[in-house]
């Protein structure tokens, strides 16, 4: 079970490994609307899915919950087809961190509207009363996934809806105001719900021999926490921050999140690239909340080895402090491309077959077997040594 309690001296999780499923359903700039939970076969094949988690020794997982797919005239909605992934999760044990909005929302929604965070909220809240109806789990929720990439990406290239352009820090206002009124909605009919923030983490480097470029890569590395200072109304007060919403704090870190100010991927071994280790550091020290790794991964024969790294940069991050609960292998499932539809082999599992048999990556699976011993033996001596 998900802890109530944020006490430091107990694991939030079962299994220091979770398995992240992807679930965006936003539109493209085509307008075609992704639904990677429908695509992966995932929302088909979700007690075979959580089994085959269980399985492998991870007892948690991000899974999502989309507004779209649930979303109803006026203010109705229907949550029916989460019903069986409530069922797979207590039938295998497996801990949900259930995604509120993974880049989508109903076609109806403008979310520059004075309306949006509450629209939002009562959709939040109306989730959570009917989970409570079907599971009496502690429920831990994402309210919004990547505030930042979202603003940046919705709000300032137009890569993704809204499709906007210069408009990016507005966007990332609007959702912190949704998450803020999300987490008053659902604490006022679950007060034991857990809440995970979770954005990328990233180091922006200048050109050594370009000195007016080191005010833009110092402010680019400082945006990244906006949201998260939002929240805790560190920055923008007005918004209505505190720091009692900021519950759990997740970071999502990928090969490509290190460049260069014109965004050329500094991958790791490169000159200039920072340790993961020393970035987990930074926001712990800064926010000094549980964290977890929320999202991790890479594709084809690249899997296993930066599996190892940031398990290995993780535990040297727990050894030096840093309250982390866990790293999600994101995604769990290979998944079709954003933009193209190509087949993505990133997961542990691939796509099914016929009879919902999922292929497994057995290098990925290999190591995270030999990762979570470690893993596992860093969280027991922390959590021994506050007294756990």
């Amino acid at each position: 079970m998900i802890r109530s309690t944020r006490d430091g001296r107990a694991p939030l999780f079962g299994s220091m490994f979770l398995g992240g499923f992807e679930c965006s359903c936003h539109l493209r700039r085509d307008g075609t609307r992704r639904d990677l939970a429908a695509s992966t076969r995932h929302l088909e094949l979700v007690d075979g899915d959580y089994a085959r988690l269980a399985a492998v020794g991870s007892r948690a997982a991000r899974d999502g919950v989309s507004w779209v797919r649930a979303a109803r005239s006026g203010d109705g909605y229907d949550f029916s087809f989460a019903k069986p992934m409530v069922r797979a999760a207590e039938r295998h044990r497996i801990q949900v961190i259930w995604d509120l909005m993974h880049f989508g929302w109903p076609h109806d929604v403008d979310p520059f509207a004075p309306s949006f965070a509450s629209r939002f909220a009562r959709y939040a809240r109306a989730f959570v009363e009917w989970l409570g109806s079907e599971t009496d789990s502690t429920p831990m929720l994402a309210p919004v996934n990547e505030m930042s990439f979202l603003a940046w990406a919705g709000g300032d290239v137009a890569y993704m809806n809204p499709f906007e352009t210069g408009r990016g820090v507005e966007l990332k206002t609007q959702l912190v105001r949704a998450t803020i009124e999300t987490i008053e909605e659902i604490r006022a009919v679950c007060p034991r719900a857990r809440f995970l923030t979770p954005d990328p983490i990233i180091h922006v480097l200048p050109f050594p021999d370009h000195p007016d470029n080191h005010a833009r890569a110092r402010a680019e590395n400082a945006s990244q926490y906006q949201a998260w200072d939002m929240l805790i109304g560190r920055a923008w007060p007005s918004l209505g921050g505190d720091p009692k919403y900021l519950d759990v704090l997740g970071v999502n870190f990928y090969p490509h999140n290190q460049f260069t100010v014109d965004r050329t991927t500094v991958f790791r071994g490169g000159q200039g690239y920072k340790p993961l280790s020393a970035m987990l550091l930074e926001v712990w020290e800064r926010y000094r909340r549980p964290m977890i790794v929320s999202e991790t991964g890479t594709e084809d024969d690249e899997r296993a080895p930066w599996l190892a790294y940031v398990a290995d940069e993780c535990i040297t991050a727990i050894e030096a402090g840093c309250d982390l609960h866990g790293i999600t292998i994101y995604p769990i499932v290979s998944h079709p491309g954003w933009d193209d539809d190509r087949h993505c082999h990133n997961g542990l599992w691939d796509y099914a077959d016929d009879k919902g048999e999922r292929p497994v990556h057995e290098p990925l699976r290999a190591e995270m077997e030999k990762q979570r011993t470690r893993l596992e033996a860093a969280r027991a001596r922390k959590f021994s040594a506050n007294g756990g």
